[in-house]
């Protein structure tokens, strides 16, 4: 891992991908992929930097991806963070992150369960065209928003 990545988004991309690595199978993966294979995840200097954990969802669906050759719709937002056990751990910011979700556009969202409280209390004109969806395990997604 290297550029713009601090402690926390390092430990983020570190459990989805010690995740990936436990269920590969399930996941499409070949078995012997990490066998023969190296993943390098560089975030660039340029990116936001980001102050606690929330990117172990996207980092773990962008790596599924990858790995998998499944693309990942363009047009789904996520935020969440990932256990080793695919666990989806609540987040903060959701209001703002559902904002900047409907300013670009997204229709989709993929958040946390545990975050159902903050969602209650946002303003229904920022929830209005949104479809939101609220998952407790990593799985539960998945087929959903890879091709």
């Amino acid at each position: 891992m290297t550029g713009s990545l601090g402690d926390v988004m390092k430990e983020s991309a570190q459990a989805a991908l010690s995740y990936i690595r436990s269920n590969a199978d399930q996941l499409q993966i070949p078995a012997d992929f990490f066998d023969n294979q190296d993943v390098h995840i560089h975030i660039p200097a340029g990116a936001i930097p980001k102050d606690g954990p929330s990117a172990g969802l996207t980092i773990g669906v962008a790596l599924i991806s990858l790995l998998s050759g499944r693309p990942a719709r363009r047009n789904i937002a996520f935020t969440g963070e990932i256990t080793l056990s695919g666990r989806i751990l609540p987040v903060g910011g959701i209001k703002e992150k559902l904002l900047a979700a409907r300013r670009a556009g997204i229709k989709t969202v993929v958040l946390p369960a545990k975050n159902d409280a903050d969602v209650r209390y946002i303003p229904e004109q920022i929830t209005r065209d949104l479809k939101i969806f609220k998952i407790d395990q990593f799985e539960e997604i998945m087929d959903s928003v890879l091709v």
